[in-house]
């Protein structure tokens, strides 16, 4: 008896629980010609909606480029400007530098001579302590 309560179930038994992961075939059941041609036509127009939002979408996504496009641009522009703005103070301040260079040589050649001219006054002043110490040496005997 154990083994005929295991076996498959017979015909006249009540089918037990079924698997909630198996899934039962049902007839397929035509629907009405007029609820097709319904379906049809809702179908249709919910697709052209959705096309239609997509392209929308899409045209806006390529317009908002175009402006970012436009404004880059614009900004590349000024900033080229401001290039050429540099570029023309830079060789402005060269050209006055070259024209300078001439006065800084002048300039640090007197600087050397007033250092030259420093330390001959250095030694002129110790040579006339010197001189002044031996007068008084001699002026004392």
């Amino acid at each position: 008896m154990a083994a005929a309560a295991e076996g498959p179930p017979e015909a006249g038994a009540q089918p037990a629980k079924q698997d909630p992961a198996i899934e039962t075939a049902e007839e397929a059941k035509e629907p009405a010609e007029a609820d097709i041609n319904e379906l049809c036509k809702d179908m249709f127009s919910k697709m052209a909606t959705y096309l239609t939002g997509e392209l929308t979408a899409t045209s806006e996504d390529y317009k908002l480029l175009e402006n970012m496009n436009k404004l880059t641009s614009l900004k590349y522009l000024e900033m080229k400007d401001i290039a050429i703005n540099i570029s023309r103070n830079l060789k402005d301040l060269n050209q006055k530098y070259a024209d300078l260079q001439p006065y800084l040589e002048q300039i640090n050649l007197i600087e050397e001579q007033v250092a030259a001219l420093e330390q001959a006054a250095y030694k002129l002043d110790a040579y006339s302590k010197k001189l002044e110490a031996k007068y008084k040496k001699l002026e004392k005997r």
